[in-house]
């Protein structure tokens, strides 16, 4: 059976009070409307149908996925935006799936139960419902003696009797699709002007036709975002459900309702997250890590068995056994070999440093290749900038920078060389070589004393 899938996504959201439209604002890292796309491409046989209209560019300019587009130029309504997908299925799937955009928690098990409910039975559709104690606005299930949908009453037209009623039409739907298209065009146009997607139940109760519906067994799938408050509801849970599935998979977490971390993120067993830790983006987290507290990591890539406190890292590289913090700062390029020790106040951008590497505090290493078991001492500075561009440092294995030197690049020190603390080093240190001093210049070598 062919699957076809429509996201409702042309609604200029005014009660969002924004710029962009809603269905770009982000929950975890994505667009709100990336998880339903994700969801519908679960279960659907072609790419989804996103119906957008207002601000049709910018929604397409944010949205990197397979999709098909359909345009809604005038928003009458959710019936008339549903019509604009017929071009695209009609003829071509058995089933059509129908979600809104702004409904990011549906899980495509969900809609699995769904397409299968319509599967077995003869009627034109079903739907799901949700039972709670807030109604959030959504109409009243009304049903008849069969269990089957007989009516769904909004609820400012409800009557006092009806609003008892704890069922609520959540806006998830499935049609046989040839009937779908054809029902559609049967919709009448409200007082307000719009035709409206509900209509379709009584279109399918007046022919004698059942409409089942399946009821949600967690009625915070069915949670809409219509305005900033939602946005934040919407997002606490999407995180609690990341984190869980996290901890249930191995990982420990100190307090899971203090830390963030955005879907596409990968963690190791048994690591350790504490705290205000922010992991974002496609950040690659190893096995037995310590992360945190107040650590934020954006597109980056830890490896085992490392320590990161109260740091930052911005599309950089640990590899295995790296300690670093606190308050450091890997900026983008910045990749740290097995066993490399990082002092606070340290910063490193676009530089590598070598295995067993001690950086020392408040040190800055910029465009910088650093050696094996090189020891940087506090203080020390590449100077990589010259006022009209970037230039590198290079320094060879075994090699000790003493504190407060800088490092004027461009720059070579050779292996096993010493700089003095304080040194200002504006030319080439060969290998063993010892320079002190404002310039620095060399005192004797290494291999030197060893004759004497």
């Amino acid at each position: 059976m062919q699957i076809g899938s429509v996201i409702l996504a042309a609604g200029m959201s005014k009660r969002m009070k924004s710029a962009v439209p809603k269905v770009i604002h982000p929950i975890l890292g994505k667009p709100i409307l990336a998880y339903s796309i994700e969801t519908a491409q679960a279960i659907s046989s072609l790419p989804p149908i996103v119906v957008i209209g207002h601000a049709s560019e910018l929604v397409m300019q944010n949205i990197h996925a397979d999709v098909q587009y359909a345009f809604q130029k005038e928003q009458l309504g959710t019936a008339h935006a549903v019509t604009m997908a017929k071009e695209g299925l009609k003829g071509r799937v058995d089933q059509v799936v129908v979600i809104s955009a702004d409904m990011p928690l549906i899980r495509k098990e969900t809609l699995e139960i769904l397409i299968e409910t319509q599967r077995n039975h003869d009627g034109p559709m079903s739907m799901v419902s949700m039972v709670d104690d807030d109604s959030r606005g959504f109409g009243r299930v009304i049903r008849n003696e069969s269990e089957d949908a007989l009516a769904i009453v909004e609820e400012k037209a409800a009557t006092p009797q009806q609003l008892k009623i704890h069922e609520y039409n959540a806006g998830i739907y499935c049609f046989k699709s040839d009937w779908l298209w054809d029902a559609l065009e049967a919709v009448k146009k409200s007082a307000v002007g719009e035709y409206y997607l509900t209509d379709l139940l009584q279109i399918a109760v007046q022919a004698h036709q059942s409409v089942k519906v399946i009821n949600l067994p967690d009625p915070e799938e069915a949670i809409g975002i219509n305005n900033r408050v939602h946005l934040a509801e919407v997002e606490k849970i999407m995180r609690r459900r990341i984190n869980e599935a996290f901890m249930l998979d191995g990982v420990t977490m100190i307090d899971p309702e203090r830390v963030y971390i955005e879907a596409g993120v990968e963690i190791g067993q048994d690591t350790v997250i504490y705290p205000e830790t922010y992991i974002r983006g496609k950040s690659r987290i190893g096995k037995n890590c310590e992360i945190g507290p107040g650590t934020i990591i954006d597109d980056s890539i830890v490896g085992n068995d490392c320590r990161v406190l109260k740091s930052v890292m911005e599309e950089a590289e640990l590899e295995d056994h790296v300690e670093m913090g606190p308050f450091c700062r890997l900026r983008t390029g910045a990749h740290l070999a097995r066993h490399v020790h990082m002092g606070n106040f340290g910063e490193v951008k676009k530089s590598y440093l070598g295995e067993g590497t001690k950086m020392g505090h408040f040190s800055y290493i910029g465009d910088a290749q650093i050696g094996n078991n090189v020891n940087i001492g506090a203080g020390t500075i590449t100077c990589n900038y010259d006022g009209q561009k970037k230039n590198k440092t290079v320094i060879g294995d075994g090699t000790f920078i003493g504190s407060d030197t800088m490092l004027v690049a461009p720059l070579t020190i050779g292996e096993n060389a010493i700089t003095g603390a304080g040194a200002v080093v504006t030319k080439d240190v060969g290998d063993g070589e010892k320079v002190v001093g404002v310039p620095a210049h060399a005192i004797k070598n290494k291999k030197e004393e060893g004759r004497t």
